[in-house]
């Protein structure tokens, strides 16, 4: 990404009284609304004031910009420096920096007291918070520091969840020649470029660079064999936690292994391959009977790309689903709607100290739930002593009572449902070599949240666009900012989108299929996404052992940004077109967006007319 050039010498670097003249001079052209809210010069006498309440001394820097602006009215359209906010007043400066000081009281030293470093501190009593921040509080922004020393006025940033930090810009008088230098030359600061919109000065994220083909994992993998399956190893005792203290209690014998509590799914009248289907394996060439420990070693190779494993078979009447590996997928109500339709499941799932009992019929939750249940026990491995040390019972369990509830739920699935699957009964169908296959996700439903009708995107008042816009020619120009964002991420150069968003410019909806082309197709994009994702963790975060992925950071870019093109896609075919606009332009790559959305509009309105 582009950023701003590197600080000059003092010598080099216009006057501040000029870098304003400059700012002044762009926004009268470009951005008059913004150029109303600055205020007007602050006074000798008011500046000599507030320097005698804080006590400082203001650089000359502050001081020569304040005689030009007593800083931006706090309002619509008030001019503000990319992420750092309108720039403060005399009176913001004041109030800001007294309120700072008293919070700094109150925290605790971070440092030794020798350690006198600038940035040592929450907030010094030397520094001046200079712009409202992002929130247009005293929460965040850029402080001057008015300590005397090598750093006397440097240009800091404060965030009250973070440690302080000087920025690039030595003085301020550096700091507005960058800003005069970025309005000019469209130059990005802290990843933001500024653009006149309507009036106002806005600041967009710069246009990401995208790569153009990323590694696919998936592809790799199906050009690799899955691992030979390697003999059944006892499973290891748990290790205690290396935060805290903590004196482990041992045993005398070696512990006996924790029964397996896996999250299962019953289904009446349903085949094993049948219920593998409809928990979306597709890819047929991965499904032959596996063990759970083959099946877990399969899941965690290159081979699988991280999808999920799961395992079927049948007890009686009863069709049984397993999870070997993988995010859960067996929770999930899009995946229960699936199994049930037309028959009953019963899904007994289990996470630490909760077990749930989820009882689904003909794609719906049975019962509205009446015949569900939840049990959350306390754990009990963990006991503090009256010296303060926590001592941890290694090798028991530690969730007993939920132990206990899915033994009991178990027992109530075989009473009222005739499902023999007892503890012992279940040890042995697990051992047992079962039909499994690798699951290619199914799409999650949408959150509620992210279906209501947003009134503004991007700072952007896309509902009085709405409501100003005939429905015909919002739909029109939003497929049309659909068809810039699929080109801007990639997948129209993929044949399903390619066709569908060729549907969409026809003025067609076209519904999707469950399983159809275009459905797998949004599925591998969001399963490369998730095999991509541990580009971005670092070496001591991955597990012993793992093996190298092939991908970068920029690889897991572009499968996010193409698995979120792809839902931008999904919710423009399936929800009204204020939600799926708000979607689409929230995730447009281009900082151009606003000017391209009204050139559309235009475009077809006049279409439309004519």
């Amino acid at each position: 990404m582009t950023s701003l050039p590197g600080p000059t010498a003092p010598l080099q670097q216009p006057a501040v009284k000029d870098s304003w003249a400059r700012i002044d001079a762009w926004l009268a052209e470009h951005a008059p609304l913004s150029r109303a809210r600055l205020r007007p010069p602050a006074s000798p006498a008011g500046i000599a004031d507030a320097e005698q309440r804080l006590g400082v001394t203001f650089p000359p820097g502050l001081v020569d910009a304040l005689r030009c602006h007593d800083g931006v009215e706090p309002s619509e359209g008030a001019l503000e420096f990319a992420l750092k906010g309108p720039f403060a007043g005399l009176a913001d400066i004041v109030q800001n920096t007294l309120f700072l000081r008293s919070v700094g009281e109150d925290v605790p030293e971070l440092y030794e007291a020798e350690d006198d470093h600038e940035l040592n501190a929450f907030w010094r009593h030397e520094w001046l918070l200079i712009t409202l921040g992002v929130t247009w509080d005293a929460q965040d922004g850029l402080f001057l520091t008015c300590r005397a020393g090598d750093d006397y006025g440097r240009v800091g940033r404060y965030f009250n969840e973070d440690a302080s930090s000087f920025t690039d810009w030595a003085t301020l008088r550096a700091a507005l020649a960058a800003f005069a230098d970025a309005l000019e030359g469209r130059l990005p600061v802290s990843g933001q470029v500024p653009l006149a919109f309507e009036g106002r000065l806005v600041w967009e994220e710069a246009t990401p660079t995208v790569k153009a083909e990323p590694v696919s994992l998936l592809d790799l993998a199906a050009q690799l064999p899955e691992p030979a399956p390697e003999p059944e190893r006892v499973r290891p005792r748990p290790e205690p936690p290396k935060n805290g203290v903590y004196l482990a209690v041992g045993f005398t014998e070696p512990p006996k292994p924790q029964p397996r509590q896996p999250d299962l799914v019953f289904a009446a009248g349903l085949t094993a391959e049948e219920l593998l289907r409809r928990a979306g394996v597709v890819q047929w060439d991965t499904v032959r009977k596996r063990t759970h420990v083959q099946a877990e070693r399969a899941a965690a190779s290159p081979w699988a790309a991280s999808r999920p494993m799961v395992r079927a078979g049948r007890s009686g009447e009863w069709a049984f689903l397993a999870q070997s590996s993988g995010a859960k997928q067996l929770t999930r109500p899009e995946v229960l709607r699936r199994l049930a339709r037309g028959t009953r499941v019963a899904a007994l799932t289990k996470q630490g100290a909760e077990v749930r009992l989820t009882v689904y019929a003909d794609g719906l939750p049975y019962a509205n739930g009446a015949h569900d249940r939840l049990v959350s026990s306390p754990r009990t491995d963990y006991v503090r002593l009256a010296d303060g040390t926590t001592v941890q019972s290694v090798g028991g369990d530690p969730w007993p009572g939920s132990t206990a509830a899915y033994v009991d739920m178990l027992n109530a699935l075989r009473n009222r449902y005739g499902i023999d699957f007892d503890p012992a009964g279940l040890e042995h169908a697990l051992d047992q070599s079962l039909p499994s296959g690798l699951v290619l996700p199914v799409l999650e439903d949408f959150p509620e949240w992210s279906c209501r009708h947003p009134s503004r995107v991007r700072h952007f008042d896309l509902g009085a666009l709405v409501e100003r816009t005939p429905e015909p020619t919002m739909r029109a120009a939003t497929a049309s900012q659909l068809r810039r964002l699929a080109a801007e991420s990639g997948i129209d150069a993929l044949p399903d989108i390619a066709r569908t968003l060729d549907a969409v410019d026809r003025g067609e909806t076209p519904e999707p299929v469950e399983d159809g082309a275009l459905d797998l197709c949004m599925r591998r994009l969001v399963a490369e996404t998730v095999a991509a994702r541990p580009a971005l963790e670092p070496s001591w975060r991955r597990e012993r052992g793992a093996p190298r992925l092939p991908v970068t950071a920029a690889d897991f870019k572009a499968w996010q940004l193409r698995s979120g093109a792809a839902d931008a896609l999904r919710r423009f075919l399936r929800l009204p077109v204020p939600t799926a606009a708000a979607t689409i332009l929230h995730r447009r790559l281009s900082d151009d967006w606003r000017s391209e959305l009204l050139s559309d509009l235009s475009a077809r309105e006049q279409r439309r007319e004519s």
